[in-house]
């Protein structure tokens, strides 16, 4: 006799990861059949056609919200913090298994000199430890997914906020050397990560930092987003004071409101880490630093 439907819950769906956690390449990995519930609180962003495999819904404002539906395998793609706001869904739903998107930024940012940097650690690390206290208290199994600076089809924050400067300006400022390592992971990793994390049902309750599968240094990285842009590398080597000022000329421009002097300082630090637990659990090794036309925004 074959097991009924599995529907799985996303919170986050309309997100950067949750535009690629529904592509046909990643649906395939578990051999059961399963649908998608699919919630967001944009209502703006909920333009997408309904299908035989995939219900969106608009949280607070839906009857599945209330709990009459039984779902009980969730992937949190929101901010860890705001997680919390939907235990009580989770519960009345059924949750047995969850795994949700968390950050390296927990870490890299905790000690940064920008004050909106610090808190940002500090809501990553309290979402993190709320969901696993809860989960426990509740018998539900979690895994939470810790990423490296995400970049893909021109819709993150990080490559495509440089690329943008690039075509803009025609330069790049960096500070000093701008020799310390990165590891970019692609959306699309991310989103097949996600799905191998739902399915591994004998792996329980961990934790792990998913990277690119390629070290460069900042500097070799934008160095590659010219070579994308077919732009020839021009780069002005400042210190800290003149970034400073770059960073506060820059605020006048909406799409650079976020860059801070702590986003600077940190091109000098190894933001690496290691995937040996990921590749020993689920055999999975992201791409190297791979960039199409795309993924530059062009």
């Amino acid at each position: 006799m074959s097991e009924p439907e599995l529907v799985i819950g996303v919170l986050g769906a309309t997100s950067f990861v949750g535009d690629r956690l529904f592509a046909p390449e990643f649906t395939q990995i578990s051999d059961r059949d399963y649908s998608w519930t699919a919630f967001s609180r944009n209502q703006q962003k909920l333009t997408h056609e309904e299908t035989s495999k995939i219900q969106w819904c608009l949280l607070n404002d839906s009857p599945l919200a209330t709990g009459k539906q039984r779902i009980e395998y969730w992937i949190c793609l929101a901010p860890i913090w705001v997680l919390p706001e939907y235990f009580p869904l989770l519960k009345s739903c059924g949750a047995r298994r969850i795994v949700a998107l968390s950050s390296t930024s927990r870490f890299t940012k905790e000690d940064s000199i920008d004050l909106t940097e610090q808190q940002l650690a500090n809501r990553l690390a309290d979402g993190e430890h709320q969901l696993i206290s809860w989960a426990e208290q509740h018998q539900i199994e979690w895994i939470i997914i810790r990423t490296t600076m995400i970049y893909g089809w021109g819709r993150d924050q990080n490559i495509t906020r440089i690329s943008r400067f690039i075509q803009r300006f025609g330069f790049f400022p960096l500070l000093g050397k701008a020799n310390g390592l990165r590891q970019p992971i692609h959306v699309d990793d991310v989103a097949q990560f996600c799905h191998l994390a739902l399915f591994k049902k004998n792996i329980t309750n961990k934790a792990y930092n998913i990277s690119g599968g390629e070290s460069l240094s900042y500097k070799n990285m934008v160095e590659r987003i010219f070579a994308t842009l077919g732009v020839k590398p021009i780069f002005f080597h400042l210190p800290l004071f003149f970034f400073r000022i770059i960073i506060t000329l820059l605020h006048i421009f909406p799409r650079f409101k976020k860059v801070s002097v702590g986003m600077a300082k940190r091109m000098n630090q190894d933001l690496t880490f290691p995937n040996k637990n990921v590749k020993n659990d689920f055999e999975f090794e992201p791409r190297g630093f791979e960039l199409s036309k795309d993924d530059v925004g062009l």
